[in-house]
């Protein structure tokens, strides 16, 4: 540039006739004399020539001008622009061949050589694909991305193809979606291609026609139809072939056995319904194991258990492996034996687990024990490329959502805590990972116990089509015994009651001796009033004697440490606080808990290190006494972990979450109450959640039971709630899959995979036995096919709408029925004495009168006295038209030729075709009496009772007096049912029963037995069009959600109507929570006006989730910001209620909470932690958690922006990061140092 050219005066006498020239890049400089035009060259000494002479072109232009060069060669030049040589310089010949020839298209497979590995010989040839990339293949075979995106993948990649689902067959290929039309090339093509305004024009242009050679054509046209008939009677033939020979016979009997016989053949050959999930016998010793794994990957300093020696030759084995049992018993094992395996194999390891404190602690644990171990979670990165990997199970989504090569090298995924796939909010998570996983990774499953491990197994070895042996032990390596505690004073500080053994009997003698003591204390006054005391809360003055009385005792009996579960932090806390008067550690252990103490917090910054939680928590710790729940600052949790584990910390208050956390023993577990608040309400604790806290007591190799307390502070719980608590099955794994715009689009972006595929295979789906389903579909194919042809001529043309009309006629009866049958005046109407019309194999048309009417409401029977032909008491009358409905279009009441006889019967409500508006006065038990006392062989020939005989006779004249039919009750006007179902029911039942009257099918004289056959072929098509429907993805139950949230996103346009991913789709799959609203924010660029501290406290409502009492004082263009999102999130809100999702818009409003934007703004500003503390009631804790995630999300904005082309966001994103990550917030983990 101009600039860099330095302004030289022109040489004169003085100057010498020098150049510097570079060198190569070496850097080596070389001196070139320049001839002055009137010097002549230098004469050449000996054999040195001048330079120029080592240089084929002469010497390198120095600093031309461009313009006089393009002046010179341009235009100065004649020969280039020939402005006089018109001809030469637009040349007249057309040769529009030229635009034909088009370079072919790289092909998309090349040839490979196969070779004997040893020989080298030519084996054979084989057709590799090339040119796959991670942008449009899901193969492993495709070439690794740049490596910058190894690790994370980028989300412009192809995942890898998930295991379990097929590469697309051609049928399937061939099968045509909603979308795709036959592409007609004469008709409606398309003109405009997408995104332009004008197109082409293929409107008919006059073109004299040249004369074509007819009978070339037709010799051309003859070759092409001698091919076709011989491959149609090729067809023919196989299907001839395939379908199975039947004689042609009139009756349907002859033929339906041998139709029927497929049914049952499947018991035969057992290995068709094949079960995924393999139960392994963890009864069995394993003698051989020394044999079967003679060099190990991994010895461990114990012997092993059976269960774990039984996961080990499973993972030998290279199979999954769900192991299932208690805390302590050992799961661990199995994780390290995965890990040592995969570093024999120079593999890798993926552990996930579901809290990142968990993954801290496992990261200490594994690096100490195998060293080459790497950390992912939101904000840390630590050794990547390590074997073995330990991150949070979102992190995992991501990457194998975004084609990550770690995949590649994968061999196992540990999922740790499997049981958190109950967890409403993050359980998708799990079933996304699962379903996402590729063919050659194995899957190891830990979890606490659960009922149906068999049945998650089955579910993931069905996805996976592959085995999964479930390992799943009661065991207790250390047994517990439960106790009752009503102890409050030094007096009653023995009080503790055994409850359940240790091994498992509930005691209820404990629990009566437990009553009676509290008893005993109740005041007259309370006794008076029943002993209970109805209040589960007690003051904290009475707390605190509970607690002081009990760690008194305890630390007697050398029961420590202990954990208390307390289920609120501010009863964590003020239980410790109240314990001041207590010290449970000698002086050499209050030396060790000191330098520990300020070692660790040697890291922080002087003013943190005085904060008040520190200050307290210091002399909480000397004493022995510690606290850990969410609002303590992630450091001291650490510490007071670190100490626990140590055994110098002898009473832990905690909350759920320690319980969730690492295996972390006490000797003895306290449950402060047996109630916990769930969000919603207050509720006893679930037998699995118990089991999850009480398994912390007892410590393996150190104490023989663990002892688990539960305090009776305000009275004795209910021995029912205390029985299922403690013996109760555990939660079931349940599915809490739903749909997310993160998981639609990510899905939408990759042609090749579908969300209804993902939505088929996930847990909640489960039911779906599709490989049964297909297995019956094609037998009842099969039997279609082999049904005889409808005869529908003539007479019988209007035989199948017959069919259909009479279907719907059924239905709507039987809907109208149940309505009646449910209603009050229904059954009043259908009492003793109301006379019914009876329709059934043996009655047509005949009036009964009920006698009896059964109790249940499920399936009530009506006992009736019927009036039927002498001889057809019994029901073996031949009656052949019963399939054909005729009662449906024919009233005539029976009225028998001969003899009127009569029978007693249950009905049920089905026989029961009309309720007419006839009663009889009947005397029922005599009835029932004197018929059954006739169906004896001795009594058989007597004549009937009197009151039977009336009844008869009355029921006779009715039919007699009216032949055509009685006038039966209307469900509408007689019985008052007025809801707009029966209404529309009974109004419709009418139009059909009209209708009937004018089909011509009923008088033919085959009618009945082509009936017959319409109703066979037509239960079979129905079978089948029901399994055809469970099969297919319409039956998926969270298909109608899917098409509204693709409403949704098609209306925002985050997807193009062909659901085409589009920008914003493509920045919405960076996002992992929040993604509409953050997206939004992006596109309307609400982040501009503000400054990078201000748009960080704005999108703390992305992470904030909690209440708070206190009104932030914020500037105002925050305050705008704020009103921002708020009309943002109201309009996606309603949005989202107009497509359809049950999800008013105050409840997606209500979701972000800005609680936090004063704390965060000030926090991005600088002001020191020991301040911000002070601007909120929210706990330390919690507001350190809630910058470490605003953090993530500051990154994904960061990333939006980029692929948006947004670089003053990105930058001012990377601002508001710097600007909260300091100090005591972003304090590295203990664990990972």
């Amino acid at each position: 540039g101009d600039m860099d050219r330095i302004n030289v005066p022109p040489p004169g006498p003085m100057d010498l006739p020098l150049s510097l020239l570079e060198m190569g890049c070496s850097g080596r400089f070389e001196l070139i004399t320049h001839p002055l035009p009137d010097q002549p060259l230098p004469p050449q000494k000996g054999n040195i020539a001048p330079f120029t002479t080592y240089l084929p072109h002469g010497l390198p232009p120095t600093s031309l001008s461009l313009e006089t060069e393009v002046e010179k060669q341009f235009l100065q030049d004649p020969s280039w622009l020939p402005i006089h040589n018109i001809d030469f310089a637009f040349q007249k010949e057309v040769s529009v061949d030229s635009l034909l020839n088009c370079t072919p298209s790289a092909l998309h497979t090349g040839l490979s050589v196969v070779r004997d590995p040893t020989t080298g010989m030519l084996l054979d040839f084989t057709e590799v694909d090339t040119g796959l990339s991670a942008k449009n293949s899901l193969s492993l075979h495709r070439q690794p991305g740049p490596p910058s995106e190894s690790l994370r993948g980028s989300n412009t990649n192809y995942p890898f193809l998930p295991g379990g689902m097929e590469e697309l067959s051609l049928d399937q290929i061939k099968k045509k979606s909603e979308l795709e039309k036959d592409v007609d090339f004469e008709n409606d093509l398309l003109k405009v291609p997408p995104g332009l305004k004008a197109g082409m024009d293929f409107t008919d242009k006059e073109i004299v026609q040249p004369e074509v050679n007819l009978m070339s054509l037709l010799s051309a046209l003859d070759d092409i139809t001698e091919l076709q008939p011989e491959a149609d009677e090729k067809e023919e033939g196989k299907e001839k072939q395939d379908a199975p020979k039947l004689p042609r016979t009139n009756s349907l009997e002859d033929l339906g056995i041998k139709v029927l016989q497929p049914k049952s053949k499947p018991k035969e050959n057992p290995e068709e319904s094949k079960k995924w999930a393999i139960p392994v016998n963890i009864t069995a010793p394993c003698d051989d194991f020394y044999k079967r794994v003679p060099n190990p990957a991994f010895k461990w300093p114990f012997e092993l258990d059976v269960f774990q020696k039984q996961a080990v030759l499973r993972l030998e084995a290279h199979d999954s492996v769900f192991v299932a049992a208690h805390t302590s018993a050992g799961k661990t094992v199995v994780a390290e034996y995965a890990i040592a395996l995969s570093q024999k194999h120079m593999t890798r390891t993926i552990y996930t687990s579901p809290i990142k404190a968990l993954s801290n602690q496992k990261f200490r644990d594994f690096k100490n024990t195998f060293g080459d171990v790497g950390l992912l979670t939101g904000d840390v990165q630590i050794s990547p490329e390590s074997s073995c990997l330990i991150m949070t199970t979102e992190i995992l989504r991501s990457m194998l959502y975004n084609g990550s090569e770690v995949i590649r090298d994968l061999e196992w995924v540990i999922f740790d805590e499997v049981h958190y796939i109950n967890d409403a909010e993050r359980g998708v998570v799990w079933e996304e990972v699962l379903i996402m996983l590729p063919d050659h990774v194995s899957i190891i499953l830990l979890s606490a116990t659960v009922p149906n491990a068999l049945e998650f197994s089955e579910w993931i070895g069905r996805i996976k089509k592959r085995h999964i042996y479930v390992i799943s032990t009661m065991k207790r390596p250390v047994p517990l015994e439960h106790y009752l505690y009503t102890g409050n004073s030094t007096k009653t500080q023995k009080e503790m009651f055994l409850l359940v053994d240790a091994v498992g009997n509930f005691l209820t003698k404990g629990y009566y001796a437990a009553v009676d003591a509290k008893k005993e204390r109740t005041s007259k006054h309370a006794q008076s009033f029943g002993t209970k005391s109805t209040s589960h809360n007690t003051s904290a003055s009475q707390d605190r004697a509970v607690w002081l009385t009990l760690l008194h005792f305890l630390s007697q009996r050398q029961q420590t440490p202990v954990v208390a579960f307390t289920f609120s932090r501010t009863r964590c806390d003020e239980n410790a606080r109240s314990l001041e008067s207590m010290d449970l550690t000698t002086s050499i252990e209050k030396a060790e808990i000191h330098s520990f103490f300020q070692k660790s917090l040697s890291r922080l910054r002087g003013g943190d290190r005085q904060l008040p939680q520190i200050l307290v928590m210091r002399d909480l710790l000397k004493r022995g006494i510690a606290v850990h729940h969410s609002g303590i600052l992630p450091i001291l949790k650490e510490v007071t972990e670190m100490l626990f584990s140590r055994g110098l910390v002898k009473v832990l208050f905690a909350t759920e979450t320690f319980a969730m956390g690492v295996n972390m023993p006490a000797r003895t577990v306290v449950f402060d109450s047996i109630r916990k608040h769930d969000g919603t309400g207050f509720r006893n604790l679930l037998p699995g959640e118990y089991i999850q806290m009480a398994g912390r007591a007892g410590r393996r190799g150190l104490d023989a039971t663990g002892t688990v307390i539960i305090l009776c502070k305000a009275g004795v719980h209910e021995m029912a709630d205390l029985h299922v608590m403690m013996l109760g099955k555990p939660t079931l794994l349940q599915s809490q899959f739903r749909l997310t715009y993160t998981m639609i689009l990510n899905l939408l972006r990759v042609e090749a995979l579908r969300v209804t595929d993902m939505m088929r295979r996930s847990f909640s789906e489960n039911h779906r036995d599709t490989q049964t389903h297909e297995k019956r579909i094609s037998q009842l194919k099969q039997m279609v096919s082999s049904l005889p042809p409808l005869d529908t001529d003539g007479q019988l043309s209007d035989l199948l709408p017959y069919y259909h009309t009479v279907t719907e006629l059924r239905t709507t009866k039987e809907a109208l029925q149940r309505a009646i049958l449910e209603s009050v005046n229904g059954l009043k109407a259908l009492s003793v004495g109301r006379v019914v019309v009876v329709n059934n194999k043996q009655h047509f048309n005949a009036l009964g009168v009920i006698l009896q009417v059964s109790n249940d409401s499920v399936n009530r029977t009506f006992t009736a006295l019927i009036i039927c032909e002498k001889g057809n008491e019994e029901g073996d009358g031949k009656c052949n038209n019963s399939d054909a409905f005729p009662h449906l279009f024919n009233t005539a009441l029976f009225i028998p030729e001969g003899p009127c006889s009569h029978t007693v019967q249950k009905l049920k409500l089905e026989d029961v075709s009309a309720i007419t508006v006839k009663t009889l006065k009947v005397i029922p038990d005599r009835i029932i009496d004197n018929y059954n006392k006739r169906q004896q062989p001795r009594f058989r020939l007597d004549p009937p009772g009197q009151a039977i005989s009336t009844a008869t006779q009355e029921l006779l004249r009715l039919a007699e007096a009216s032949p055509g039919g009685l006038p039966s009750l209307d469900p509408v006007n007689d019985l008052q049912l007025k809801s707009v179902d029966v209404v529309e029911d009974s109004m419709r039942l009418r139009v059909l029963q009209d209708s009937l009257r004018g089909f011509n099918c009923i008088n033919s004289p085959t009618f009945a037995e082509q009936f017959a056959r319409v109703k066979e072929r037509m239960s079979v098509q129905e079978e089948l069009d029901r399994l055809l429907f469970l099969v297919s993805d319409q039956s998926l139950s969270l298909l109608p959600e899917y098409h509204q949230r693709i409403k949704v996103l098609q209306s925002l346009q985050y997807v193009d109507s062909s659901g085409a991913v589009q920008l914003k789709g493509r920045v919405a799959c960076q996002i992992s929570s929040h993604e509409l609203l953050l997206t939004e924010l992006l596109f309307e660029n609400a982040l501009s006006p503000l400054a990078p501290e201000e748009s960080a406290a704005l999108l703390s409502c992305l992470v904030f989730t909690q209440n708070t009492q206190v009104e932030p004082h914020i500037t105002n263009t925050l305050q705008e910001g704020i009103d921002r999102v708020l009309s943002v999130a109201q309009r996606i809100g309603e949005l989202q209620r107009d497509c359809g999702i049950p999800q008013t818009a105050e409840e997606f409003v209500g979701q972000f909470k800005f609680g936090l934007t004063e704390v965060v703004y000030c926090w991005a500003r600088g002001m020191p932690f020991a301040e911000i503390a002070q601007l909120t009631d929210v706990q330390e804790g919690t507001v350190v958690r809630c910058i470490q995630r605003l953090d993530e999300v500051l990154k994904e904005v960061r990333q939006a922006a980029r692929i948006v082309g947004d670089s003053v966001l990105g930058s001012k994103m990377e601002k508001a990061s710097l600007a909260i990550r300091r100090d005591i917030v972003f304090t590295a983990s203990l664990y990972t140092h």
